[in-house]
């Protein structure tokens, strides 16, 4: 992650004014920067998504392929992350960008772990044969901060954006099967991402807890706990980062206070997508190839 030096003096200022409840920016502990979000921003995929949040970008492609399902779940279709933060900056390219990529991807795995987030059953084609699965690339475009946070926005809305072509499978006499896939492009298979989780990260500054740091906050933290929070404030995973060391009460207060902004974040994202949808094909696109 991109390196930030601050010295004692500016650290000290921050965390400060995190202890007075405002930060360098004139935000609260609980507020978030102001998110860019658009969809449909990449041609040849089945969905995609750009989000900024503050200064981090972050580009999300989804495409949807034919594959087998797993042995352990005949009956579903599944997800695979790839992520590449080798263009955000110099000291990334190499082994540190592939490490940071690969704790990423880890971390959306754990994720969408949870067994209702995303309805797999849907991406079913055929038991044991066919499924489809959804590769989810993202790609790193500027760090600047908070990047779990802006990738799993991204990704939601990626996943809200994907149309998954609607196939029909045709049986001969002799039992052999074929996939008949649709020619109409409006003929599509929609997911539904009401349960799908959004990481929300607390980091620990002094005494309190902020969401959304920014690098030089990132810089005053020894320790942050990663969220992942539904639309209807349920915990679906926790994950802490950082060498610091958190306290029981401070978890249970991080963990409120996740589910507090968590739902409040949904609320404004979905509201956002609906949005975005209800232009059609007449809104103007601004964004990454847009």
């Amino acid at each position: 992650m991109a390196a930030v030096v601050l010295s004692e003096a500016e650290k000290l200022y921050i965390v400060h004014g995190v202890q007075e409840d405002l930060r360098v920016d004139g935000r609260g502990c609980e507020d978030y920067r102001c998110a860019e979000v658009e969809t449909d921003v990449v041609s040849n995929t089945s969905g995609s998504a750009r989000v900024k949040l503050g200064e981090t970008d972050i580009l999300v492609g989804i495409k949807a392929e034919m594959g087998t399902p797993k042995l352990e779940k005949p009956d579903e279709g599944y997800l695979e992350f790839f992520v590449d933060c080798s263009s955000n900056s110099p000291e990334l390219e190499g082994r540190g960008g592939e490490e940071l990529g690969t704790d990423i991807a880890n971390t959306l795995y754990r994720v969408f772990s949870c067994e209702n987030s995303v309805d797999l059953k849907s991406l079913c084609i055929n038991p044991k044969e066919h499924c489809w699965v959804l590769y989810v690339d993202v790609l790193l475009l500027e760090c600047g901060g908070n990047i779990f946070d802006a990738i799993s926005i991204a990704v939601k809305a990626a996943l809200f954006n994907t149309r998954i072509p609607k196939v029909r499978v045709l049986e001969d006499e002799e039992g052999t099967k074929e996939i008949e896939l649709s020619d109409d492009p409006y003929d599509c298979i929609r997911l539904n991402i009401d349960e799908v989780p959004c990481v929300v990260t607390l980091s620990k500054i002094g005494y309190r807890h902020v969401v959304d740091a920014t690098l030089q906050e990132e810089a005053c933290s020894l320790a942050s706990l990663l969220i992942s929070v539904t639309s209807k404030g349920a915990i679906t995973s926790m994950k802490k980062v950082g060498k610091g060391s958190l306290d029981p009460e401070s978890i249970f207060e991080m963990m409120e206070t996740g589910q507090r902004v968590g739902k409040s974040l949904h609320i404004a994202l979905q509201k956002i997508l609906d949005e975005e949808e209800n232009l059609g094909t007449s809104r103007p696109k601004v964004g990454f190839l847009g």
